[in-house]
């Protein structure tokens, strides 16, 4: 039986303006072109940066389930916040590429944490069908909080001359929440706790089901972070626009992902998932050849558009069939599925190798090869 574990009537709050922070670690999609410029990298060096933020997610899933059982929930989203706090002020305190790298290292350490944890904090304090709605709105703020980013470092990098400048608001705005969380949480000591072990996450994968599907949030989320880098290159390549002006590529797309995310909500309860996942792969196909042929700018704005509307529920789809395929392992399932998460690290790093060896448009086909692969996906998952 399911003990309770908060007792503030006011926590919902301050947990769910911690899926606002979580959204801070899509800043290395635009950071990374302005490392670039500033160091002149290549494009290899350039991908690293979102290696070393979602490298982390393939290492620590697990033992964030681990530390959790240890110290609290509560506990482990504050260090988890603390560990982002620290990754803000190093490029401020010294600016160069090593040190970049590390706090990227650091962000990601701090952004898989969170994202392990609170999940299973707002499960402990909603209950029944108002649960998925509250998770969805806590995807809708991280949503938001990855839509500002480009927008804050535009903004940074235009009237004060430093786009770096996002790093010190990101610091104080993680505080804030982390401050909010403790003052207002209160997490009952007593409470029962399933540890998961590295055994029987890693087991596993043994079912073919639940590798497929892993492998498919690994692939949906190179395609997120894939993109999420590549767009304001991709801007200033084929339209001539400055690193500023093709940043708002990159909002761009989260905008619509948002709105994605908002409206699959609804059409979800009418469209099962499988039928849903089907449409929004096979018609993200020619849109994504598009984005690859097209020249002209608001042609590749719309093609930018219609990629992030139909990816935009693709991750939570095949979360759900994984946890409903064996809702009995759904604590070792959830920690698998946080590290398909990785994704991030290991497509855009192909999509560099790639890009340095033939060109841009080359390595964004990394991207639509990981598209197929999902369309394939979508005929196989059983009814939800």
């Amino acid at each position: 039986m399911k003990t309770p574990i908060y007792v503030s009537k006011n926590t919902l709050f301050p947990i769910l303006f911690g899926f606002f922070v979580m959204g801070f670690v899509d800043v290395v999609g635009i950071a990374a072109n302005y490392v670039k410029k500033d160091f002149v990298l290549s494009e290899t060096l350039t991908n690293l940066l979102p290696m070393m933020v979602f490298f982390w997610f393939a290492v620590f899933s697990i033992p964030a389930g681990v530390m959790m059982s240890k110290i609290g929930k509560k506990n482990t989203v504050a260090t988890a916040m603390l560990i982002t706090i620290v990754a803000m002020i190093l490029p401020m305190c010294s600016y160069s590429f090593p040190v970049v790298l590390f706090a990227f290292a650091l962000l990601g350490i701090g952004n898989t944490i969170l994202q392990v944890t609170l999940n299973p904090m707002v499960a402990g304090l909603i209950s029944g069908n108002a649960l998925a709605s509250v998770l969805t709105l806590g995807q809708f703020l991280k949503a938001v909080s990855s839509f500002l980013g480009p927008l804050i470092a535009g903004g940074a990098a235009s009237l004060w001359g430093d786009w770096k400048l996002i790093f010190p608001v990101y610091a104080i705005v993680t505080l804030i929440s982390m401050l909010w969380l403790l003052g207002c949480v209160h997490e009952n000591a007593s409470k029962e706790v399933h540890v998961t072990s590295f055994s029987s996450a890693i087991g596993l994968f043994k079912d073919r089901y639940i590798l497929m599907l892993f492998l498919g949030i690994l692939f949906v989320v190179g395609i997120d972070v894939g993109l999420n880098t590549t767009i304001p290159k991709l801007l200033m390549e084929r339209v001539g626009l400055s690193l500023d002006e093709a940043g708002l590529g990159t909002s761009l797309y989260f905008s619509a992902r948002t709105i994605g995310t908002f409206v699959g909500t609804f059409l979800l309860v009418r469209i099962s998932s499988g039928t849903f996942l089907k449409l929004s792969m096979l018609l993200s196909i020619p849109v994504f050849i598009g984005l690859l042929s097209f020249q002209s700018l608001w042609l590749l704005c719309t093609m930018i558009v219609l990629v992030g509307l139909l990816c935009a529920n693709v991750f939570s789809i095949l979360f759900s069939c994984a946890l409903q395929h064996k809702p009995e392992y759904d604590s070792e399932i959830s920690a698998l599925m946080i590290m398909g998460v990785s994704g991030g690290a290991l497509v855009p790093l192909l999509m560099g190798v790639v890009s340095d060896g033939f060109s841009l448009t080359a390595g964004m086909a990394v991207l639509l090869l990981c598209l197929l692969y999902l369309a394939l996906v979508s005929f196989r998952i059983k009814k939800v």
